[in-house]
């Protein structure tokens, strides 16, 4: 079309949109793809649901999410109340983050390989990114806390994604000192973890920690997440989010889903006995498996081309996520799913590795 009245950004039509895992709507798939979680949510999450669905819906929610700060607030020995922003997901926390900390040109740092939509959030608002890769051990280099190129913001999802390994608290903090920017740790996985960064957020103003409640509280369907940092620091950002970014129900829903601590617990443990059972058997079938701190596994193969598995994996009506990264090669990262999805799997892999060439 000539001679357009649209005319985007530079920089969004510049860049590649983010792609997210499949999400097949028919067909029955055995889906180890998306880090979902396999189990249905908490019982008093679907009763507050439908209590909130009978009541007031014709009203605008609380915009902060009141009732979810004050209880994770608790679950999390933070201060109080203050300390927490609510989103719509983790990945709208991260888009504030990118907005408040970030000007066109400016440049944000993140390790590689890691989740490839903080590239596509630098992209949109106009920003640099910089990729620094981890070592081969997935520790991260010195040049990850340099001030060269002033950064001004730092990503660190821990555990990572793809590889489900983890830098302890420790760690963190020794790479955050000198950073001249604030470093966000994304927590996504961190409640399959057995240390996390929020005590940190305490202690250093430039440390902000991200959760969602799409992973280990069943809640993917639903969208919510937070951030944890200083109040000064919620604050600021509480400015940027939209006027009403939570709804009623997912409010309600994430409050009497951080309140039930036991079903997490549960959860939690069932989830970390299928992992292990699986890394074992992935092993025995000639896989290199790293060792996870999240809901998911990394593999790759020593003499086997993976993109071919992902697809007649796919095939079969099983659907992993093959990722590759430039500088570093592929893998596949298997979701953890019940006993069942996951011994179903590993049958039809077997049978593939053993049909190959």
């Amino acid at each position: 079309m000539t001679n357009s009245k649209l005319r985007f950004r530079p920089a969004l039509s510049k860049m590649k949109a983010y792609v997210p895992g499949e999400q097949p709507q028919g067909g029955k798939f055995i889906k180890l793809n998306t880090n979902e979680n396999p189990y249905p949510p908490a019982p008093a999450v679907v009763e507050a649901i439908r209590a909130a669905a009978d009541s007031r819906l014709e009203r605008y929610p609380d915009p902060v999410g009141s009732s979810f700060r004050r209880m994770a607030a608790q679950r999390l020995g933070l201060p109080g109340p203050e300390w927490i922003l609510c989103g719509n997901g983790s990945d709208e926390i991260l888009t504030i983050l990118v907005r408040g900390f970030l000007s066109d040109g400016d440049l944000l740092r993140m390790p590689t390989p890691s989740y490839i939509l903080y590239r596509t959030l630098a992209e949109i608002q106009g920003a640099r990114c910089e990729e620094i890769s981890f070592n081969a051990d997935w520790t991260l280099p010195a040049a990850f806390s340099s001030s060269d190129g002033d950064p001004r913001l730092a990503l660190l999802p821990n555990p990572n994604s793809p590889s489900g390994t983890v830098l302890s608290p420790q760690a963190v903090a020794e790479i955050a000192a000198p950073l001249p920017c604030p470093l966000v740790v994304d927590e996504a996985y961190g409640d399959f973890a057995e240390e996390n960064c929020i005590e940190l957020v305490k202690q250093h103003e430039n440390i902000l920690v991200t959760r969602t409640l799409s992973k280990s509280y069943s809640l993917a369907g639903l969208r919510f997440g937070f951030l944890v940092a200083q109040p000064h620091v919620i604050t600021e950002l509480t400015k940027i989010k939209d006027s009403y970014n939570c709804d009623a129900i997912a409010i309600a829903a994430a409050t009497a889903a951080i309140a039930a601590s036991d079903w997490q617990t549960e959860n939690r443990a069932k989830i970390l006995a299928t992992r292990e059972r699986a890394k074992g058997k992935l092993r025995e079938l000639g896989f290199d498996v790293l060792d996870s701190a999240a809901n998911f596994l990394w593999c790759t193969h020593p003499d086997r081309a993976l993109k071919p598995i992902y697809e007649a994996l796919k095939e079969n009506q099983v659907l992993v996520r093959y990722m590759d990264y430039a500088g570093w090669g592929d893998g596949l990262r298997i979701t953890i799913g019940t006993d069942a999805q996951i011994d179903a799997a590993l049958v039809v892999l077997a049978r593939l590795l053993q049909s190959a060439p």
